[in-house]
């Protein structure tokens, strides 16, 4: 018989956490490379003990975002998570009040999956605060993320902020996925515009797209580029046109989202580095600061060019070097 599940909590707290959409792989740095954006979701959070003979009590209230989709109890994905990695600890899942505010779009590759996860380690890691082993640290709210999510390109920005390279280890023994990270340190005049599409695309959709195996030559020149990128972003943005050029994803899921292709290939021909971000269908332009508000206007420019029945909104979204964050509420 299992050992029975533990209290973490011994008084009510009430905290709000902030989180930010994030853009992956930036062009050539496919599952590799991510940088944070200044969008965030607010969650406020009131946890409270709850008896032992009682199930916890849980309840999400969510605007914005998925507002009419997500789950309202114990089985939205965050509350999951949390109660999962509580149970690692040997802990129970105490009563939780949720109220999500949700402005980062949901399925139109700016991190929202990351930012849940990351939303949901940070939140578990404030309930164990009061127990014997305390707080995640750093490295368990890496590993255990990543792990989640699959692959830390998004998720370690969502985490930490600004901009990273991520590997995954090898595996140690039993199999455990082992991931490391890098910060960048970004040009200071770098900023991004995002093309948000008024459609969604499913990342698994968008994976189901890539070949197996591609050509050595193709897997040559895009090492080179993501090795050009890193440069292109901490030193000289000059070179970002063709250090996002991507050989591994992007032509592979254009039929997945040809509008969005049909805007890089405009952007990119006007000499803007134009990628998708994450699995898409959301365009990003990498630009310098006081070209922002030009390529905002060139965005929508173009979408009121087109025919066709989706429609693109600029948004400027400064690079921030702020992840997940916490704050106590008033008792």
């Amino acid at each position: 018989m299992s050992a029975e599940l533990a209290e973490p909590l011994r008084r009510t707290r009430r905290f709000a956490l902030t989180v930010p959409a994030t853009s992956a792989n930036l062009g050539p740095g496919y599952d590799s490379m991510g940088l944070a954006l200044e969008l965030r979701d607010t969650i406020e959070v009131t946890a409270a003990p709850r008896s032992r003979s009682e199930a916890a009590r849980v309840s999400v209230a969510i605007t914005g975002e998925g507002a009419a989709d997500l789950p309202q109890d114990a089985s939205h994905l965050v509350i999951a998570v949390v109660e999962k990695i509580l149970a690692q600890r040997g802990c129970r899942l105490p009563d939780l009040h949720v109220r999500a505010q949700n402005v980062i779009p949901h399925s139109r590759g700016l991190g929202s999956s990351a930012a849940a996860i990351a939303t949901a380690v940070e939140l578990a890691s404030q309930l164990l605060a009061e127990t014997p082993e305390g707080e995640l640290s750093e490295d368990e709210r890496l590993q255990i993320g990543s792990r989640l999510e699959g692959h830390p390109d998004n998720y370690v920005p969502a985490l930490r902020g600004g901009a990273a390279v991520s590997w995954e280890r090898s595996p140690a023994e039993g199999g455990t996925r082992i991931f490391g990270t890098a910060r960048l340190e970004l040009h200071p005049d770098l900023t991004c515009v995002a093309a948000v599409p008024d459609f969604v695309q499913s990342t698994q959709a968008a994976r189901g797209l890539l070949p197996a195996e591609v050509p050595h030559a193709e897997a040559a020149r895009n090492s080179s580029r993501s090795a050009l990128l890193v440069h292109a972003l901490t030193r000289d943005p000059d070179l970002l046109l063709e250090a996002t050029e991507d050989s591994l994803h992007q032509e592979y899921r254009r039929s997945a989202f040809p509008a969005s292709m049909s805007l890089v290939d405009a952007l990119r021909a006007e000499g803007r580095a134009t990628v998708i971000s994450g699995a898409g269908p959301t365009v990003l332009v990498l630009t310098r600061k006081n070209e922002a508000r030009h390529v905002a206007e060139r965005i929508a420019a173009w979408d009121a060019e087109q025919a066709g029945s989706h429609r693109f909104s600029p948004q400027i979204l400064p690079i921030t070097d702020t992840g997940v964050t916490v704050e106590p509420t008033p008792q």
